[in-house]
């Protein structure tokens, strides 16, 4: 199997993956939840099964003078509304309202509210967090392979095959939110941090094997041990990604409402981190090495003529 020699191949099909997630996001932009903006966010049920409608509920909202919130129907006969920042007693009346539309009387499950500077702040940590996991996976990889010639490369792709499952993410979750209705929470950065994490594991794995195989097989081209030492661990990073994989899928399925979108980033992410660590973090290195980009224009222009 020479994956390196269809290395363009596999790059080609990350754009594809990529490109129509950053028109989505440049579009129609993440929608971010109170937890990046400040608000309120209200999950009520209804026991009798009456639920209000979406029409009825932004009524009560606009009646009462809290603007239109965004309502999302939940299982178990529930409702999640969420709204600019609520008081105790902006709550209570909602709820009364509520409980007068229905003719029932619901069940608070969960009332959360957040300020707008504390909204900012956790935006602005949120990209710092991002960010300094990028610098120090790219001192611990430098580091770590100090005994192998360019190092830095080593910890340049794997940061590189990190943005692709960032931009991969963020992408999709821009088409998710757009469809679904869903909104950019303290949970998908729980999500979008963990993958970075699985993403780099396997492709530090994959770069070790390199890393071995290069005092092995110390005649051979470099493209040639790379190719070698990709086929030797992808029966590993498969099997493990399979096995996260299929938890994932079931608790996407049947985890509940309240998980599906937190599971459904993690499922997205770690296939995109399997990827990315078998076709794009090993053969940027081939690339780098024989500085290809060098006769990429040259091959255009040899084309053309």
């Amino acid at each position: 199997m020479n994956i390196i020699k269809r290395r363009y191949l596999f790059f080609l099909i990350s754009l594809i993956v990529i490109i129509p997630g950053m028109v989505a996001l440049l579009v129609w932009k993440l929608p971010l939840a109170i937890d990046f903006t400040g608000g309120s966010m209200l999950e009520i049920q209804f026991p009798s099964g009456n639920v209000p409608s979406t029409a009825d509920t932004v009524a009560v909202y606009e009646d009462l003078g809290f603007g239109a919130p965004q309502v999302q129907s939940s299982e178990n006969n529930s409702l999640i509304i969420r709204s600019i920042q609520l008081e105790e007693e902006n709550k209570t009346s909602v709820v009364t309202r509520l409980a007068d539309v229905s003719k029932d009387q619901p069940v608070i499950l969960r009332f959360d509210t957040v300020g707008p500077s504390i909204g900012k702040e956790v935006a602005a940590r949120a990209a710092s967090a991002v960010g300094l996991a990028a610098f120090f996976i790219l001192i611990y990889i430098t580091f770590a392979f100090r005994g192998v010639p360019h190092a830095f490369r080593f910890g340049t792709a794997a940061i590189i095959a990190m943005l692709h499952d960032i931009l991969v993410i963020v992408g999709i979750e821009a088409i998710l939110c757009h469809f679904l209705g869903w909104e950019v929470d303290s949970l998908f950065l729980t999500a979008l941090l963990t993958v970075i994490g699985f993403s780099v594991h396997d492709t530090i794995v994959v770069f070790d094997r390199i890393r071995e195989n290069s005092g092995i097989y110390r005649k051979l081209p470099f493209e040639t041990v790379v190719n070698h030492s990709i086929v030797q661990t992808m029966d590993r990073s498969i099997n493990t990604s399979l096995t996260v994989m299929l938890t994932l899928l079931a608790l996407t399925l049947f985890g509940g409402v309240t998980i599906r979108h937190f599971v459904l980033i993690l499922l997205i992410g770690v296939f995109s981190g399997t990827y990315s660590s078998i076709f794009n973090a090993s053969p940027i290195l081939v690339v780098w090495e024989n500085q290809e980009w060098k006769t990429w224009f040259k091959r255009k222009g040899s084309l053309s003529a």
